[in-house]
């Protein structure tokens, strides 16, 4: 099993960035990939971005246009998330997840641990 903490949620205005962070602890030597999901009050869980521990390698959800950059630390075990030119849209709580297995990386059914979340909110 693996365990999962996400940082870097918070308050920012529209068109400013954050940083998220997961510290993956336990079992990473299992760890064929992280990712990142997001929920909106009302909304699905939607894929945001992942990237595979070994040649990481990334996926992006179609709606980011290039505003996120996803990347891992892989001697502290570490995943991050860079936002930048935030929107109000973007508000959600952001869950950072991990795989055992590689493929279908945009599918949150795939990840076999979840983190508790970090709120992200952005004021228009």
């Amino acid at each position: 099993q693996v365990q999962l903490v996400e940082s870097g949620g918070g308050l920012v205005h529209a068109g400013g960035s954050l940083r998220l962070s997961c510290a993956a602890s336990g079992r990473t030597s299992s760890l064929a990939g992280m990712g990142w999901f997001r929920q909106a009050p009302g909304k699905e869980r939607a894929f945001v971005a992942a990237i595979s521990w070994s040649a990481g390698s990334t996926w992006y959800g179609e709606f980011l246009k290039g505003r996120f950059t996803i990347s891992r630390d892989n001697a502290k075990n570490t995943m991050f998330l860079q936002m930048d030119r935030l929107s109000p849209q973007d508000t959600a709580v952001y869950y950072c997840a991990a795989k055992s297995e590689d493929g279908l990386w945009r599918s949150s059914r795939m990840y076999d641990s979840w983190g508790q979340g970090t709120q992200v909110t952005v004021s228009s």
